[in-house]
């Protein structure tokens, strides 16, 4: 979905955007990539160690990133070499600002996937506050405590979708899905056949001697 067709006022909040120097590289071309691929306060699964990294950017009413998930979330229970960080970034609507919030307020609890995965199956879009506290309940989330953790860690749940909204911005991204895969940037829907293909590229590259190992290449200017 292109950046005109997507609902940026609910962001008001999230607008403050990463500036790069006009040539990015060196230490401060390796500080972006390191805030990318290793945000501490960022969701991961699969392997924390493993020798590929997807990163993913998706936002809840995204439908095409609804259709990928379950297709990720079955390759990365095939494949015990894969780390995967999630990137909540609300574009679409008001709600896709809730349902980040919701996702990763959920993780205090130690449920951010559940609820990740919940979210994503919401068949209503734009999700209502009503459906996302059903489904993430119907994941066995537990809502009082969720409902204080996102009272507790809102400056911090915020500052994270902030610095998610300036790494997209940096990165010149257009509209979700977008997976930075080893050095491959997939901004579209994929299947499970299109994870192994580019996890196996991207393995092939690093076999090759590629520079950035298994870890995406993030391009600092959108390039």
């Amino acid at each position: 979905m292109k950046r005109g067709a997507i609902i940026r006022s609910a962001l008001v909040s999230l607008a403050a955007t990463m500036t790069l120097p006009a040539r990015a590289d060196g230490p401060s071309k390796d500080a972006f990539v390191q805030s990318v691929l290793h945000d501490p306060d960022a969701p991961v699964a699969g392997n924390p160690n493993g020798d590929v990294t997807i990163v993913a950017f998706l936002d809840y009413n995204c439908p095409f990133c609804r259709r990928s998930t379950p297709e990720l979330d079955r390759f990365i229970a095939s494949d015990p070499g894969v780390r995967v960080v999630y990137k909540d970034w609300p574009i679409l609507a008001a709600s896709s600002v809730l349902e980040a919030k919701v996702a990763l307020a959920s993780k205090y609890q130690g449920k951010y996937v559940q609820a990740h995965d919940a979210l994503m199956a919401i068949k209503l879009r734009p999700a209502t506050p009503e459906a996302v506290k059903a489904a993430v309940r119907a994941a066995g989330i537990d809502v009082d405590r969720l409902n204080k953790d996102l009272a507790a860690h809102d400056t911090d749940v915020t500052a994270l979708l902030q610095r998610t909204l300036s790494q997209a911005d940096a990165m010149h991204l257009q509209g979700t899905p977008v997976f930075l895969i080893g050095p491959y940037i997939k901004a579209q829907e994929l299947d499970f056949a299109g994870f192994r293909q580019s996890v196996a590229d991207a393995r092939a590259k690093q076999r090759g001697g590629s520079p950035v190992g298994g870890e995406p290449s993030i391009p600092a200017q959108g390039k």
